[in-house]
Parts: C-alpha cells; sequence; structure tokens
C-alpha cells in the first residue's frame, strides 16, 4: 500500500501532532500574543487528554483506578517518545522522565526560554485531566491526585511525576 513500515507510519504521526500543536500556538501567539496564546493552549489541553486517555482505555480495555493509569501513560509517553521509568510508590506510582520530547522541541526552536512557562500550566493540566479519567475504580471512589516535583524544563534533569490516593 504505503510502503511504509509501521514505526515510519508511527513515526509520521507522532511528528505532524507535536508539529500541528507548535504551529498552531505560534500562530496565534503571532495574533493574539503569548499570553492569550497560552490560555487557548489551556483550554485545548483540558480537552485533548480525556479524548485521549478514553481513546486508549478503550483500545486497550483497560480498568479505571491507578492500574489503568499507569499502563495508559505508558503507553502514552511511549508513543510521544519520552525517555521514563515508573516507580510503584505507597498507594501510586512515580513517573520519572528523562528526556522529554516537548521540552527538546522547545530548546530546538529557540524557545527554551518559555519552556518553563508553558510546562507550569500545560503539564499540570494535562496530567490532572488523565488522572481524573481514571479515577474510579471498581469498589474505590477516591480521588487520584497528580503532583509534580522535579522539572526538566526548570534545569533540574529529570521531572518527577506523583499519581496517587
Amino acid at each position: 500500500m504505503t510502503g511504509l513500515t509501521e514505526e515510519q507510519k508511527t513515526e509520521y504521526f507522532r511528528r505532524s501532532y507535536t508539529a500541528v500543536d507548535g504551529l498552531w500556538f505560534m500562530k496565534v501567539e503571532e495574533k493574539l500574543g503569548f499570553a492569550e496564546a497560552l490560555r487557548l493552549d489551556e483550554a485545548v489541553w483540558k480537552v485533548l487528554p480525556k479524548i485521549q486517555a478514553r481513546a486508549l482505555k478503550g483500545m486497550m480495555h483497560l480498568p479505571g483506578g491507578l492500574e489503568g493509569l499507569e499502563e495508559a501513560l505508558s503507553a502514552r509517553l511511549d508513543l510521544e517518545g519520552f525517555e521514563y521509568e515508573m516507580e510503584p510508590q505507597g498507594e501510586g506510582f512515580a513517573v520519572i522522565v528523562k528526556r522529554c520530547p516537548w521540552h527538546d522541541l522547545m530548546i530546538k526552536s529557540g524557545r527554551g526560554d518559555l519552556s518553563e512557562r508553558v510546562s507550569d500550566l500545560i503539564c499540570r493540566v494535562e496530567n490532572s485531566v488523565w488522572a481524573s479519567e481514571f479515577q474510579r475504580a471498581e469498589g474505590d471512589c477516591r480521588e487520584i491526585r497528580f503532583e509534580r516535583e522535579e522539572r526538566i524544563c526548570r534545569g533540574e534533569g529529570r521531572c518527577v511525576l506523583r499519581f496517587g490516593r
């Protein structure tokens, strides 16, 4: 059909996905300024993770709760090209991000100075939405909390994302 491998197709769509995100932001920024572009980007990232989480949950037949969330986040991070490790922690888990492709793109595009401002809002919103999409587990109605500790965009060498009850 196309002569492309599945890996090449995946890479094509990953690049398209990241390019459209960056292009959309920069075009809005040109017209309305950085603050307004970031505000609109936040609105987008309050919705997109719901779509992504629900899609992976259905495709992978995942349960609600921390178990399903951990599997879905692993799939998402793999698909987006993150380098990371998952560590169990008490009533939850931590994601230790060693390389963030979004931060790398900000650096590559000469916008590294804005990476922390974007991450401060978008990563928090995105991961909180993912947690809320897996909130309900059979017999457990407690909230799944999301917290960030270290962050690559602040020069700390890694991101530490914690999800737990």
